[in-house]
């Protein structure tokens, strides 16, 4: 048996309106500590977006949600956090905000495998 390591991850969700709290998910941020592993992957889908709200910035939406997988990369990509470990990078994509993409709750799993979870994950409960 492969060892397995805990990991956390939130979904990323789009808010096109923030006042009407409608959303869908659009990408997933995955942190294992034991592997010193942040990835995430984004699947925007426009129709989706469109439907709550036709004047939505899609680019706009679609940039934010890029940011995200920036900072998790980590050096100049990420900003500000660039000098931040893995788990502080995560830990401030969590944060609760009130913008158009906010992160959803924090759940644990296992895994062998942190950048194939971001993958299977995506596939799951965004796609």
């Amino acid at each position: 048996m492969t060892d397995r390591d805990v990991f956390e991850y939130a979904l990323l969700r789009v808010v096109p309106r923030v006042e009407r709290g409608e959303c869908f998910n659009a990408g997933v941020v995955v942190y294992c500590r034991a592997r010193s592993f942040v990835g995430a992957r984004i699947h925007l889908d426009e129709g989706k977006l469109s439907v709550l709200d036709p004047a939505a910035d899609v680019a706009g939406v679609r940039a934010a949600l890029r940011a995200v997988e920036g900072v998790c990369l980590g050096g100049d990509a990420a900003g500000q956090a660039a000098p931040d470990d893995a788990g502080r990078r995560f830990r401030w994509l969590i944060a609760p905000r009130s913008t158009v993409v906010q992160p959803g709750p924090v759940h644990t799993g296992l895994t062998a495998d942190p950048e194939a979870e971001v993958e299977r994950l995506l596939d799951l409960l965004v796609r």
